[in-house]
C-alpha cells in the first residue's frame, strides 16, 4: 500500500504558491477542504471580501466557505421550500437542524422553518435573508452542516453506501492509537463538531455553570464557549501564573468543565496537564484536551483527562479531501458514565457514508505519515530557529517542552506544526510569505506542506484582541508534509534570501 495518495502527490510535485494559483482547491477535488491564497494581499483580500479574490475561489475550508455542492443544494431547498426574502441551509439530520433554529432565534431573533428534504435524512431550514450572517456563524462555529459528498448524493439522487465496515475500522484504528476501548470512541462530521458535542454534553450536565478555556485556543473553540451555554472564562497565557488564578477562581466558582489544547494552535504551547488534572479531580470538573496538533501517536494524554477531542480532518486523514472528528472518553475518568450518556443523548452523529469510506482509506497508514511529518517539522523548525532573520519559532520543542515531554510517547515527535515570527515583521512577513514556494492555504496536518498568515485568517476582525494575548498579526503558520526536509529547507532559505 503506498504511503501517498495521488491527490497529495500532485501537491508534492507541484505546490500551489504562484499568483495564478489563487483560488485553486487544495487538493484538486470538489471536496477539497482548503483553497490556495498565494500572497499576503490575497489573504487580506479574502477577509475583506475583495471581488478580485472571491471571484477566483473555487472552494474553501468548509465551515468558513460554503462548498459549491452545498450551495447548489441550498438553492434547491430555497426553490422547493422557501418564500420571498428567504435563504436556506441544509443539515445532515433533524437534530442539527433544530439546533440551528434555536441558535437563530436566540442570536438573531429570527424564526427558521424546518423541512424534510426527503432524501438521505437531510433537513432544510428556511429563514429570513436578513439573518444570513448569523446563520453562517452557526455553520462555521459548530460544523453541524451537511457535507459536500452528502449534498452531492442528494443532488444526484445517488444511493447511500454501506459504510458500517469503514466506520468500525476507523473506530478501531483510533481506539488502538489512543489505547482506548472502541466503545469510548465517538465519531463526528468534523473536529469542531466533536468539540461542540462535548460542550453540549457539559451544558447538559451543569447548565448554569460556565466553562474555562485554558490557553489561547483555535478561534472557534473559544467561539463555541462564548456563544453557547453559560459563558466562558479565558486564561489566554496558560502559564503557571494563570494556573494560580484559575485555582483562586475555582474556590469561588464551580465550572462545567475545562478545555485546553495540547499543544495550542497557533502558539504551540503546552499546559501543565499534570496540575490541571489535579485541579480537575479536587474541584470535580471534567477536563477536556484537544490533541489535534500532536496526534494520538505522538502523545498519550487520555490518562490525564476525561475526554480527548481530535480533528480527524488533519493528520489522521492527511489528504485534505474529507472532514471528520472524534471524541475519546477515558474509561477511568470520574465522569465517564455522565459524559457517555450526555454525548449519546442526540443519538450517533450523522456522518455521510462516502465520507467514512474516504476517511478510512486515507487513514490506513496515518501513524507512519505523522512520524514523517513530525520529523520534517523538527528539521525545518531547527533551521529557522538558528536564522538571524527570525525573531521566534513557536514549536513544542522551544515552547513549554517539559510539559509536552511529560506526555510524549516513546519515540513520539512534536507534531507537524510550527509558527514563525520574523524580525521587522511588518516589512518582512509579507515578503517572505509571498516568496515561499510551498502550497499556501488554511488547513494543517496534510501530507503536503501548507503555510498561511494565521492571525489574518483566524482573527482579522479582532487583531488587537489576538495581539493582546501574544498572537502577532504577522504570524506565519507552517504545517510540514512529506516532502524531503532538505528540499523544504532550501525553499525556506530562498524565501529568507528575498528579504
Amino acid at each position: 500500500m503506498p504511503l501517498l495518495d495521488s491527490l497529495s502527490r500532485q501537491l508534492l510535485d507541484r505546490p500551489r504558491w504562484r499568483a495564478e494559483d489563487l483560488g485553486a482547491p487544495l487538493p484538486a477535488t470538489p471536496h477539497a477542504v482548503s483553497v490556495c491564497l498565494p500572497t499576503w494581499r490575497d489573504n487580506v483580500g479574502y477577509e475583506e471580501n475583495d471581488p478580485r479574490v472571491h471571484g477566483r475561489l473555487t472552494t474553501g475550508y468548509p465551515r468558513f466557505v460554503y462548498n459549491a455542492l452545498c450551495r447548489e443544494l441550498f438553492a434547491v431547498c430555497r426553490q422547493r421550500f422557501g418564500g420571498a426574502g428567504e435563504s436556506a441551509l441544509a443539515f445532515p439530520d433533524r437534530s442539527a437542524a433544530e439546533r440551528f433554529t434555536e441558535f437563530l432565534a436566540a442570536r438573531a431573533g429570527a424564526a427558521a422553518t424546518l423541512h424534510e428534504f426527503g432524501r438521505h435524512g437531510v433537513w432544510a431550514a428556511t429563514f429570513p435573508e436578513a439573518a444570513a450572517e448569523t446563520a453562517r456563524a452557526f455553520w462555521q462555529h459548530t460544523g453541524d452542516g451537511v457535507s459536500s459528498r452528502h449534498a452531492e448524493a442528494c443532488l444526484q439522487n445517488r444511493d447511500a453506501v454501506d459504510a458500517a465496515p469503514a466506520r468500525a475500522a476507523v473506530v478501531e484504528r483510533i481506539a488502538a492509537a489512543a489505547d482506548a476501548d472502541p466503545r469510548d470512541v465517538f465519531l463526528f462530521p468534523c473536529g469542531m463538531n466533536a468539540m461542540y458535542a462535548v460542550h453540549r454534553a457539559l451544558c447538559r450536565m451543569n447548565p448554569a455553570r460556565p466553562t474555562v478555556q485554558f490557553g489561547f485556543p483555535y478561534v472557534d473553540s473559544l467561539k463555541i464557549q462564548e456563544k453557547f451555554g453559560a459563558g466562558v472564562r479565558l486564561f489566554p497565557r496558560g502559564d503557571a501564573a494563570e494556573l494560580a488564578e484559575l485555582e483562586a477562581m475555582l474556590h469561588r466558582q464551580p465550572i462545567a468543565g475545562l478545555f485546553t489544547e495540547f499543544p495550542s494552535n497557533p502558539l504551540l504551547r503546552t499546559p501543565d496537564l499534570e496540575r490541571l488534572e489535579r485541579l480537575a479531580r479536587y474541584y470535580e470538573f471534567p477536563l477536556i484536551v484537544d490533541d489535534t496538533i500532536a496526534g494520538f501517536t505522538n502523545v498519550d494524554v487520555l490518562p490525564a483527562c476525561d475526554a480527548v477531542t481530535t480533528s480527524l480532518t488533519k493528520s489522521f486523514s492527511g489528504v485534505g479531501n474529507v472532514t471528520a472528528g472524534s471524541v475519546v472518553l477515558s474509561a477511568a475518568g470520574p465522569f465517564h458514565s455522565e459524559l457517555s450518556a450526555a454525548l449519546g443523548a442526540d443519538g450517533p452523529a450523522t456522518i455521510w457514508g462516502e465520507d467514512l469510506l474516504v476517511l478510512e482509506e486515507n487513514s490506513r497508514r496515518f501513524a507512519e505519515r505523522i512520524a514523517a511529518c513530525s520529523a520534517g517539522a523538527a528539521a525545518l523548525a531547527e533551521f529557522l530557529h538558528a536564522r538571524p532573520e527570525v525573531a521566534a519559532v513557536f514549536y513544542p520543542r522551544y515552547e513549554t517542552s517539559g510539559e509536552y515531554d511529560a506526555f510524549r510517547r516513546p519515540g513520539g515527535g512534536y507534531g507537524p506544526l510550527f509558527s514563525v515570527l520574523l524580525e521587522n515583521p511588518e516589512h518582512n512577513a509579507p515578503r517572505f510569505f509571498d516568496a515561499l514556494r510551498i502550497s499556501k492555504g488554511p488547513n494543517l496536518g496534510t501530507n503536503y506542506t501548507l503555510a498561511c498568515p494565521y492571525t489574518i485568517l483566524a482573527h482579522y476582525r479582532e487583531l488587537d484582541f489576538a495581539e493582546r494575548h501574544g498572537v502577532s498579526r504577522w504570524l506565519i503558520r507552517v504545517s510540514v508534509g512529506l516532502e524531503p526536509p532538505d528540499d523544504l529547507i532550501g525553499r525556506v532559505e530562498q524565501a529568507l534570501d528575498a528579504l
